[in-house]
């Protein structure tokens, strides 16, 4: 084939391919909403929270531990129990509301800050009796409640960061291949010793984590929308090329707050193409306002399709 040919030829390629490679890739930005639910036994019910039609919406489950469910609880190495509001939130109750609502994915979340008044800690005895306990005690929590995904929000650590990164790694690895889960994310802070079990984790194992709820709340109180894009931008770099969800707490903590911006915050991300959801923290406490902010942030989201 003479020059000319070959160059025409390319060109064709080149036409055929590449629009299809562009079609196949994934949006920038997202639709996605998710909110915790369940930690504080307040009664709140996933019939409480309103639902946008037009948004992926996940309700997360607080929490899994991997403590005993005693008045004195202490670590299980691995064999998991339900701590949230399960009266209020029951397998029945999921599958309910995955019914009646097709957009929703329930999850469920490992760890969370504290048990029985005390903190919840990652404690295995070992990497390989650890996961092969988490595997069977949360498939078949996941199963009994009808659950599609996985959060990791271990806050407090007597294991190290490789140690750490192993155990949820493989936990991960298992679950996905097993096809238990669909979807995985994890929910670190700003706290040296935090970030450096989940950076480790994201260093080895980030092509098995969905996405990023970093606790944008854990920051102080009156954070500023310049303030928060650094953060943001910051954590981006932290865990490059994971999708890093904005977030807000309703129990009036600390972060960039809905009232003094957050909004304006997302507006931005957005511009960028880089507002990949909303999580919040958490539905327990949404109660009280009547859920004003789960429906802009929706909204905000529904206008991304």
């Amino acid at each position: 084939m003479d020059s000319s040919k070959l160059f025409i030829s390319l060109v064709i390629l080149q036409t055929i391919f590449l629009p299809f490679s562009s079609i196949q890739a994934d949006p920038t930005n997202s639709n996605l909403f998710r909110e915790y639910i369940g930690a504080e036994f307040n009664n709140v019910r996933f019939t409480d929270v309103p639902i946008n039609s037009k948004v992926d919406f996940h309700f997360i489950l607080s929490f899994a531990i991997d403590y005993t469910t005693s008045s004195s609880p202490s670590p299980t190495n691995g064999n998991f129990n339900v701590f949230w509001d399960s009266d209020n939130l029951d397998p029945s109750q999921v599958s309910s509301i995955k019914s009646n609502h097709p957009n929703v994915k329930v999850a469920l979340s490992l760890g969370g800050d504290s048990v029985g008044g005390g903190s919840a800690y990652f404690n295995p005895s070992s990497i390989d009796s650890w996961v092969q306990n988490a595997v069977s005690s949360l498939t078949n929590i996941i199963k009994e409640y009808n659950l599609d995904g996985i959060d990791i929000d271990y806050e407090h650590f007597s294991a190290d960061p490789a140690t750490f990164a192993e155990c949820i790694g493989r936990l991960l690895t298992t679950l996905k291949q097993n096809q238990v889960i669909s979807f995985a994310s994890i929910a670190p802070f700003d706290d040296d010793e935090v970030q450096s079990h989940y950076m480790a984790l994201w260093s080895k194992y980030g092509h098995l984590i969905d996405y990023v709820n970093f606790q944008f709340y854990a920051y102080d109180k009156g954070t500023s929308v310049s303030q928060f894009l650094t953060y943001f931008e910051t954590q981006s770099s932290n865990y490059k090329g994971g999708k890093i969800l904005p977030s807000f707490s309703t129990d009036g903590s600390g972060g960039l707050s809905p009232d003094d911006g957050f909004f304006t915050a997302c507006g931005k991300l957005r511009s960028q193409g880089e507002l990949h959801g909303i999580f919040i923290w958490s539905a327990d406490d949404s109660m009280a306002n009547g859920f004003r902010y789960e429906k802009r942030s929706q909204a905000m989201l529904a206008s991304n399709t």
